[in-house]
C-alpha cells in the first residue's frame, strides 16, 4: 500500500469575511474568486514585474535575485511600481517557490546562467530523513514582510496575493537538484522508494500549509499555490501520489480565503486538481476555457489561460486572442484573466501594455 488515506475534501469550504468589510473584498479579483458577477473581467498576470520590464532590469543590474527577494521593501516596490505601470487587478508578493526549502534542510543557490541549484538534493530514501519540518518560520520572515509591505503601499481597493510551490514541484526541484525536463531521479524515487515519497510530500505539505497561512496572517488576501511541473506525470500517478499532498498543502488555507490552485502541462489533470482542492483552478493554454470549465465544474472560479507566447506576436494578435479567451469564458461569473505561464522575459512592454487595455476592454460588461 503506497497511498496514504487522503483528508476529507477541502474543495469547496465556506469562506467568511469577518466584519468589518475592508475595500479589497469588494475588488473585482476577489468578487470574481467567489463566482459574483463583476462588471468587467480582472486581470493580472504571473511574473508581471520580470525580466521584460527595463526597471526591474534596472533593479536587477545593482542586486543579485535572491537579495531582491530577501530585501522587502526593494521586493516590494518592484511590484507596487509594476501594478502602477500596468493597471492590473492583483498584486502577486515578488518572491519564489524555493526559498522554503533553506529552513527544511535544503543548500540552495541561484547560480548565475543556472537558475536554482540544490547542492544536497534528495536523491535516496535515507535522504528523506534529513529534510527538517517548518516549524520555525522565522527564516523565512523576509517573505511576510514582504506581503506586510506591499499590502501597506497597495490601493486598499486591490488584494495581494500570497504564493507557494505545491509539494510535487518542490519535491521535484529537491530530487533533481535544480530544473529538469523529463524529472526522471523525481519519478526513480517515487516508483522505486513509495514509504519515502509519501514522506518526502507529507513534509513538504505540512511546510506549505505553514508557510500559507503565515502569509494570510501577514496580510494577504489570496494565495496561490503553483505546482508548475507537475504535468509531467498521469492521472493515475497523480492521484497515487501526488493529490492527498496537494489537499493537505492548501486545506488549512482554504477555510481561511480564496486559494488559485494553477498547473501546467498536462490538461488530463484538470479534474484530479479541483478534487485536491482550490477556489480558483489556475489552466494554460493546452485546453480551450470552456472545455477546462466544463472539466472542474462551474462551481470553480477559473484562471487563465492565454499562451505568454502571444505577447511576442503583434499587438492586433494580442488583442484577437484576449477577446477568443474572453470569448469562451462566455462572460460566466468566476473569470480571472491571466496568461497560461509566466511573461517571457523578452516580450514588449507595448504588448503587456495592449493586453490589459483589451482585456478591460473586451471584458467590461457594461
Amino acid at each position: 500500500m503506497d497511498t496514504p488515506p487522503p483528508p476529507p475534501s477541502p474543495s469547496r469550504p465556506p469562506h467568511s469575511v469577518s466584519p468589518p468589510r475592508r475595500p479589497w473584498d469588494d475588488s473585482l479579483f476577489l468578487r470574481a474568486c467567489r463566482r459574483e458577477a463583476v462588471p468587467r473581467t480582472p486581470v493580472w498576470l504571473m511574473r508581471q514585474a520580470g525580466r521584460y520590464l527595463p526597471e526591474y532590469r534596472q533593479v536587477r543590474g545593482r542586486v543579485a535575485f535572491m537579495e531582491l527577494c530577501k530585501t522587502p521593501s526593494l521586493a516590494a516596490e518592484v511590484m507596487l511600481s509594476t501594478v502602477a505601470r500596468l493597471g492590473v487587478d492583483a498584486a502577486i508578493i515578488f518572491s519564489d517557490l524555493l526559498p522554503i526549502l533553506e529552513p527544511m534542510g535544503l543548500d540552495l543557490e541561484f547560480a548565475a546562467g543556472e537558475g536554482p541549484v540544490i547542492h544536497n538534493p534528495v536523491r535516496e530514501a535515507g535522504d528523506v530523513a534529513r529534510i527538517r519540518e517548518l516549524d520555525d518560520l522565522d527564516p523565512l520572515a523576509f517573505v511576510f514582510d514582504c506581503v506586510r509591505a506591499t499590502r501597506a503601499g497597495l490601493d486598499e481597493t486591490l488584494p495581494v496575493i500570497g504564493f507557494a510551490g505545491a509539494p510535487f514541484t518542490l519535491a521535484g526541484y529537491c530530487i533533481e537538484g535544480g530544473t529538469s525536463k523529463a524529472w526522471l531521479h523525481t519519478k526513480s524515487l517515487m516508483y522505486r522508494e513509495p514509504s519515502a515519497w509519501h514522506d518526502l510530500m507529507d513534509r513538504l505539505a505540512r511546510g506549505v500549509s505553514r508557510y500559507l497561512l503565515a502569509q494570510l496572517d501577514a496580510g494577504a488576501q489570496c494565495v496561490q499555490l503553483f505546482d508548475s511541473w507537475v504535468g509531467c506525470l498521469g492521472p493515475e500517478d497523480y492521484r497515487r501520489y501526488v493529490l492527498p499532498h496537494s489537499r493537505t498543502a492548501m486545506a488549512a488555507a482554504l477555510e481561511r480565503a480564496p486559494v488559485v490552485h494553477f498547473a501546467t502541462g498536462n490538461p488530463s489533470l484538470l479534474p484530479l486538481l479541483a478534487e485536491a482542492g482550490g477556489t480558483v483552478i489556475g489552466v494554460d493554454w493546452r485546453i480551450g476555457l470552456d472545455e477546462a470549465w466544463r472539466a472542474i465544474g462551474h462551481d470553480r472560479a477559473i484562471q487563465g489561460n492565454l499562451d505568454p507566447a502571444v505577447l511576442l506576436a503583434d499587438r492586433a494578435t494580442v488583442r484577437r486572442r484576449a477577446g477568443d479567451v474572453l470569448a469562451s469564458a462566455a462572460g460566466r461569473p468566476g473569470h480571472i484573466f491571466n496568461l497560461g505561464h509566466g511573461v517571457h522575459p523578452q516580450t514588449p512592454v507595448e504588448n503587456v501594455l495592449e493586453l490589459i487595455a483589451a482585456v478591460k476592454e473586451f471584458g467590461s460588461r457594461a
